[in-house]
């Protein structure tokens, strides 16, 4: 029995090296990869894998680790698109100041959302922040003053930073890996603080976690509010890659693929985002070649995930199930020397 839970203890251990491991081994590929990969379309590939993954992580924020299933994150996507592209192209803003600005507005606009709504769950919060997306895209596409409706906007500058414009795909492409990076900091940085516990106290049981003298509410309001301003910050980084975006860019379909991505890498787990943003960033593009079938082929491998491995490919359910197995081995260790 010893043997055993012995046995158990080093795949806990193991599987939580892995996450860093794994973590390492993607950050050094990022910083070389421009390097040995001069390829215009490649960087292009990766810049939009940055951009997704940034949304990955911000929708993962709000849904593994809180529990609340978000249909809208397309919407503070498109905010902080927009929010970058006019003050871009009217008061020719630079980047830094821009995606600062658009980080701030998608916040602001994320805690008004939250406040009223947060109060309902499951699948009727799902349905309203799916309303409050399509209300912002109806917004984009009418509000031909601002937005230029279906147009879009067009020459958006470049990143331009403290005047000078950096144009070449391997400079934005850094832009985006610190991007990613500051993402990946502040939402570690929150799950690892007092506040960490806190959120996944409220996942866990919201009432018992109320009970216990956490503010649920407040909590929840802060968290939405600080996904929604990450969302933003990769919609200024989308608007000044691009150079153009338009109402279809924010999307119902946007939304479902970056949840897809959420759920593929496994909710709950920050590496896991990337890893989904990755794969289903990828996979569209090396099923170029099968053309037609290249979405059918595609919808299958998301279908057989969901139905083999439903916690994700690095999700927290199978980790738990282990460290419960685990917990129920030494109870019965303890007994036994007990005894």
């Amino acid at each position: 029995m010893k043997k055993k839970s012995i046995i158990v203890d080093k795949i806990i251990q193991e599987i939580a090296k892995n996450q860093i491991i794994v973590l390492i081994i993607l950050g050094a590929a990022a910083i070389f990869f421009p390097i040995f990969i001069d390829n215009n379309y490649y960087l292009g590939i990766a810049i939009m894998f940055f951009i997704y993954s940034i949304l990955t992580l911000s929708l993962n924020l709000i849904t593994g680790y809180v529990g609340f299933t978000l249909l809208g994150q397309a919407a503070f996507f498109g905010l902080g698109a927009y929010v970058a592209a006019i003050l871009g192209t009217r008061f020719q803003i630079d980047f830094i100041v821009g995606c600062v600005a658009a980080s701030l507005f998608a916040a602001i606009f994320g805690a008004m959302l939250a406040l009223p709504t947060l109060r309902i769950r499951g699948r009727y919060f799902a349905i309203v922040t799916l309303g409050f997306s399509e209300i912002m895209r109806m917004i984009e596409l009418n509000w031909m003053d601002l937005t230029r409706g279906p147009q879009g906007i067009s020459r958006i500058p470049g990143i331009v930073i403290f005047g000078k414009d950096f144009d070449s795909y391997r400079f934005k492409y850094y832009v985006g890996l610190v991007l990613l990076i500051c993402a990946l900091y502040i939402i570690n940085s929150i799950l690892k603080s007092k506040h960490g516990r806190a959120i996944r106290a409220i996942k866990d049981d919201d009432l018992a976690a109320g009970a216990m003298g956490v503010n649920v509410y407040k909590y929840t309001v802060i968290i939405f509010s600080i996904s929604a301003g990450i969302a933003g910050m990769a919609g200024a980084y989308y608007a000044h890659y691009m150079s153009f975006i338009d109402p279809n860019a924010f999307n119902f379909e946007q939304s479902i693929l970056i949840l897809s991505m959420a759920i593929f890498g496994g909710l709950g787990s920050l590496p896991g985002s990337i890893l989904g943003a990755l794969a289903l960033t990828i996979l569209p593009e090396a099923l170029r070649f099968l053309s037609d079938y290249r979405q059918i082929i595609y919808g299958f491998i998301l279908v057989l995930i969901v139905i083999f491995k439903p916690s994700g490919i690095m999700g927290k359910v199978n980790f738990e199930r282990i460290r419960s197995i685990a917990n129920m081995e030494k109870e019965d260790l303890n007994v036994e020397s007990n005894s």
